[in-house]
């Protein structure tokens, strides 16, 4: 079915790794003013989730002439949809498809601008560079080291400190505080996904940090990738003033630590390494859920 095939090329369950950022940052901003504007944050979840989606596609199109036809591992978290290489979907399509979803999100930022959120223009700007200059050439910042950072900035402090300034007005600390844990998180998954392509991404040039520090020294980063997140709950809470409610979230932390285990004990070339990747991303949607649900209780206890 061709609908279906567009769905696959989407890659649309990870939009969690980019929505449950905009739902914590929502839940901070109803803490704090105790109203939320549902047109605002609809834009914002609409416009994020466009980005996002934009971004998977052009990495679909970049990785199908590089590394994407040189890998050997199929994994439902690694490796990309894979539409282009099995012939389902042209190149072409999906690099039209993925302009049009960049183009969705460009056009939710020009209505939030002119919604009286005039500084959407640069975070939603920035948004848009990292989508699509972290696959597309000929700067490719996946291919330089820079590929993990672009997503712990997007997909944490500057996502979380954009959707609270347009939902109220105002740039915060606080706002950008908030998403350090689950970009620790979101970051752990890049970096776990990174094992088992390691191969074909070395072979095609893609020189990401992962491959650089080496498989030993990366499963002593992912497993503190995975646990740096309970240790910011103590900045959120001590420097920044959350509520403690917030250790609502560490019912997360036996999977952290879990899969913190697995990482040294499995081969990135195991079936089993599968389940991994999918722990890690459990913990993220597990923390990040607590997180908001956590800051709507305090709202609501007041």
């Amino acid at each position: 079915m061709r609908l279906g095939v567009y769905l696959k090329a989407m890659r649309l369950p990870f939009l969690t790794g980019s929505l449950m950022p905009v739902a914590a940052a929502a839940a901070l901003a109803y803490l704090h003013q105790g109203t939320l504007n549902g047109r605002h944050l609809l834009l914002t979840a609409l416009g994020v989730a466009a980005l996002h989606t934009g971004g998977n596609l052009i990495n679909d199109y970049y990785d199908s002439f590089g590394s994407d036809p040189l890998n050997p591992f199929e994994s439902p978290y690694s490796g990309g949809s894979r539409v282009i290489v099995r012939g389902e979907l042209s190149a072409a399509a999906v690099r039209h498809l993925a302009y049009g979803f960049l183009a969705l999100g460009a056009l939710c930022g020009l209505i939030l601008i002119g919604a009286g959120r005039p500084h959407v223009a640069g975070v939603g700007l920035a948004g848009l560079l990292f989508a699509y200059l972290y696959s597309a050439a000929p700067v490719q910042l996946m291919s330089l080291g820079l590929g993990e950072l672009t997503i712990f900035l997007a997909f944490g402090p500057v996502l979380t400190l954009g959707t609270y300034y347009v939902l109220t007005g105002a740039f915060a600390g606080v706002g950008l505080a908030v998403g350090l844990p689950l970009a620790f998180l979101i970051t752990a998954i890049l970096w776990i996904n990174e094992f088992p392509d390691l191969e074909a991404d070395l072979a095609a040039a893609k020189r990401h940090l992962m491959s650089r520090v080496g498989l030993r020294a990366a499963r002593w980063v992912y497993g503190g990738l995975m646990l740096a997140p309970f240790v910011s709950l103590l900045l959120l809470i001590e420097v920044w003033g959350l509520p403690p409610h917030l250790l609502a979230c560490l019912v997360a932390l036996p999977g952290a630590l879990r899969a913190s285990r697995l990482a040294f004990s499995l081969d990135p070339r195991q079936e089993e390494f599968i389940g991994l990747q999918a722990l890690t991303i459990r913990t993220h949607f597990l923390f990040g859920l607590s997180q908001t649900l956590a800051l709507l209780y305090a709202a609501w206890r007041g």
